[in-house]
């Protein structure tokens, strides 16, 4: 069996108040191309299909439209879960009607999705959390896991544990509870599968997820993920890797876009490259796994300049280059509402510009800097890193240098 697995499309997200419904229709187009190419048996979509509980009309016709074209009038089976950017009942509302091009939507654990004829591929059985399907022939069993939050467990546990137990057990005994029971739908003559959307520990962020993981009671161990699953589709993660602890069974996708100014390198400010997964699997075989990579519809790039000057001449000498800009420009004083515009005039595609503090320079061995000679930002860096022995990330950098330059701005305006 052939399957290609993807996830965290997000259709509606905007970056900076910026729309990427155009380069997501770009790459969806491109998507059913390769469907069409590589012809699997199988598409699995992991989650956070749209990036709000009430995505724009153009996103959802965007991915209904999508669907019936992977599906190709119902010769191959797409199967849909919801993730925690998904309203789980409104993401599978079209189910009677997809039914009949070969699409299963399920959007919560618990979710019984109904027996019977998918397009020209067909569910033998199915219960709470998997189906047992013949795609062109091959028996498979897939189990499902939409995005379970605590409230959807519980849902899913009621009438199989006393009272008692309910209270006391923890978010991973739970879902270690549940995934022993689907577990037991796998069988050996069957390709068995998973498509799951949670956040499993020590994968690696990419910077742009909403992170379902509170205080780390959502965090899941990976040892926990069904042992028999010869490949687990997993979505909620934006960066494409191996999930630790799995024994190269599981796998996120990650997202076809880059969502957020953390996904790119903080050094070299490269975009990660963004793929999907084609995996081969037969029954009782390893599964072979390899990435597809997606092509870059519109570069997300990051400018570091020395100067106010330098910025706007980096964006004159860029003009007409369609490239989104994150513009980092060290200054001693905040940017000017005219020279913001002149950057603009040059360069459109300007997404944020963030002022930099010129850095003092370090002193010489044996001298000493006194605290009212430091930034107030250098005196909290100086306490965080006493603190937690580690230095303040990027993102919280950032935020802490917008914050100040608000402030200065704030009382000049005052003076």
């Amino acid at each position: 069996m052939r399957l290609i697995h993807t996830a965290d499309w997000h259709l509606g997200k905007s970056l900076e108040g910026v729309s990427r419904l155009y380069e997501q229709e770009l790459f969806l187009q491109d998507f059913v191309e390769l469907v069409e190419e590589k012809n699997p048996d199988l598409v699995l979509i992991a989650g956070d299909i749209f990036d709000s509980y009430n995505p724009p009309a153009k996103a959802e016709q965007l991915f209904y439209r999508t669907l019936k074209n992977l599906s190709k009038n119902g010769e191959r089976l797409v199967v849909v879960i919801a993730g925690n950017h998904d309203n789980p009942e409104r993401l599978v509302a079209a189910g009677p009607l997809a039914m009949e091009h070969g699409i299963v939507m399920a959007g919560l654990p618990k979710t019984v999705v109904p027996p019977g004829i998918y397009g020209k591929q067909e569910i033998i059985e199915s219960g709470e959390g998997y189906i047992k399907a013949l795609v062109n022939g091959e028996k498979m069993v897939l189990l499902l896991c939409p995005y379970p939050n605590e409230r959807r467990l519980k849902e899913v546990l009621y009438g199989d544990m006393e009272e008692e137990e309910e209270r006391l057990i923890s978010y991973t005994e739970a879902l270690d509870h549940w995934f022993r029971q689907l577990e037991t739908h796998f069988e050996e003559d069957a390709v068995n599968l998973m498509a799951a959307h949670l956040f499993v520990e020590k994968s690696v962020e990419a910077g742009s997820e909403r992170s379902i993981a509170l205080g780390g009671s959502y965090l899941l161990p990976g040892a926990l993920l069904p042992e028999k699953a010869q490949y687990i589709a997993l979505g909620h993660v934006h960066k494409t890797q191996i999930v630790p602890e799995t024994s190269h069974r599981a796998y996120y996708s990650g997202a076809p876009l880059v969502y957020h100014k953390g996904e790119l390198n903080a050094r070299t400010g490269d975009m990660p490259p963004k793929n999907c997964m084609m995996v081969e699997v037969e029954a009782g075989k390893e599964a072979k796994v390899e990435t597809v990579p997606i092509p870059v519809y519109k570069p997300i790039e990051l400018w570091r300049c020395e100067s106010i000057e330098e910025a706007i001449r980096s964006c004159e000498a860029h003009q007409g280059e369609d490239s989104y800009v994150y513009l980092e420009v060290q200054t001693d004083s905040y940017i000017k509402e005219d020279q913001m515009k002149e950057m603009r005039r040059w360069k459109e595609d300007i997404l944020a510009v963030t002022p930099v503090p010129v850095q003092r320079e370090t002193p010489e061995e044996g001298e000493t800097v006194r605290m009212e000679d430091k930034s107030i930002l250098e005196l909290f860096c100086d306490y965080y890193r006493s603190v937690r022995n580690m230095d303040l990330d990027q993102e919280t950098l950032d935020v802490l240098k917008e914050i100040l330059v608000e402030e200065e701005v704030t009382e000049d305006e005052t003076d």
